[in-house]
């Protein structure tokens, strides 16, 4: 294993019986256990099981809950892990963490572990908070020295000084995840592993969590693994992203090109859409057609944050309005609308029957590279009778750079360039 190596997955897959547990007959479940714990072997009874996907009825009892994955984290990488529910997620943390054997392939881990899988993992319920912490750190492999060291910090941090002698079968949910994170993330592991159980603490504490997680990687030089469906938090905190999908690994790559191909699954980006037979109509008005495309281009070609882009829709009016108007709002790839717009002219509020087309010139360099969508609304007299989510998306690819120049990716959804002017006054 290369030292830069922390952990390492060769053809890892996880397959579960579904509905019953073990092999059918006493004879045959003790000769798994020979085979496969004693003598080391590949598992006799082992079957090819069909892909996880939740959504199907399937016709095997046999699923692959992760199937062939491979991959490895270097040492003080920040990994996110995301993926729809039931893509593998967790069983991925729980193979790592030892908590279940992998079906085929192995793990190597190289340091110390430290999981926060679930709310009270690895908590007795009748001990008190500072009983499980020192509970805690020796099955991690700490001396009682290092814990003495260590505890009145772990305590701060979780803010649960008044309640830190009292059982913890009597705290919250709350309370049991912020004291859980705080000892996995002071008694120094190598390994850092967190599920999804940030999002049981408040705004605050979440905050707190995701900048220690910074400190153990950056500081500290450790490893940590993230599972979240917060992908704000998946951004901050990781620079590395690995997506999952029906227990299949989909794509390991870049934080920000992870996250925007998971916001995409079921969502295929299409930045142009056209009806011979209108779908879209109601009260006279009828979609022909819109679309999103580099200003002067065609609809294939990339659009890039530093070129003009248009917005085009063509419509038809099949009966005469006094007062009629487009609004968009725009959103981010989060789903998040950002801003709205309209074309604002009253004076071509008033449509008698025909076609009609409207094109919308969005500038150049206002906004972040990334993934958008349009809601339309039509609306009349205030009212509006058509409402339509999505109605398009589009992807802006990053302005070519010049070498050494900025190559991250600038905060927020725009940015935009604003007119500055520049004197020396010595």
């Amino acid at each position: 294993m290369n030292n830069n190596i922390a952990i390492s997955f060769e053809h890892v897959s996880k397959l579960y019986r579904l509905g019953v547990v073990g092999t059918g007959t006493l004879s045959q479940d003790i000769h798994r256990w020979w085979v496969r714990d004693v003598l080391k072997k590949g598992d006799p009874y082992l079957k090819i099981g069909q892909t996880n996907d939740r959504s199907t009825k399937g016709d095997s009892d046999i699923v692959y809950a992760l199937q062939d994955i491979t991959f490895d984290v270097e040492k003080g990488d920040v990994v996110g892990i995301v993926g729809k529910n039931g893509a593998g997620k967790s069983t991925l943390l729980k193979l790592l963490s030892r908590i279940t054997a992998p079906s085929t392939g192995c793990i190597r881990a190289h340091g110390r572990i430290a999981s926060l899988l679930e709310v009270g993992t690895g908590f007795h319920p009748e001990l008190t908070g500072r009983e499980n912490i020192y509970m805690n750190g020796s099955i991690m492999g700490m001396t009682k020295h290092e814990i003495d060291r260590k505890i009145d910090e772990i305590v701060n941090f979780a803010g649960i000084e008044r309640y830190i002698d009292t059982p913890v079968k009597r705290y919250s949910s709350g309370m049991t995840v912020r004291l859980g994170f705080s000892v996995a993330a002071h008694l120094e592991p190598d390994i850092l592993v967190v599920d999804e159980v940030l999002a049981v603490g408040d705004a605050e504490f979440q905050r707190k969590a995701i900048g220690k997680m910074k400190d153990v990687s950056q500081g500290g030089g450790r490893t940590v693994l993230f599972v979240s469906h917060n992908m704000t938090a998946v951004k901050s905190l990781c620079h590395k992203g690995v997506l999952l999908e029906n227990g299949m690994l989909k794509e390991i790559g870049n934080t920000d090109d992870i996250v925007a191909h998971y916001l995409r699954q079921g969502n295929a980006i299409d930045n142009y859409r056209r009806w011979d037979e209108p779908e879209i109509k109601k009260e006279g008005f009828e979609l022909l057609e819109i679309g999103v495309r580099a200003k002067g281009g065609d609809w294939n070609k990339t659009m890039r944050v530093d070129n003009e882009t248009e917005l085009i829709i063509r419509y038809r009016i099949t009966e005469p309005y006094e007062a009629i108007h487009l609004t968009f709002h725009m959103k981010n790839e989060q789903g998040q609308k950002i801003f709205s717009f309209s074309s604002g002219k009253q004076v071509n509020s008033k449509h008698t029957k025909g076609t009609y087309e409207q094109i919308y010139t969005l500038p150049a360099n206002f906004f972040n590279w990334g993934n958008y969508s349009l809601d339309l609304f039509v609306v009349s007299q205030s009212r509006a009778f058509i409402i339509e989510e999505d109605i398009v998306s589009f992807t802006l690819s990053n302005r070519e750079l010049a070498i050494g120049s900025w190559m991250g990716k600038e905060p927020g959804d725009i940015t935009p360039h604003f007119p500055c002017t520049e004197t020396k006054m010595e």
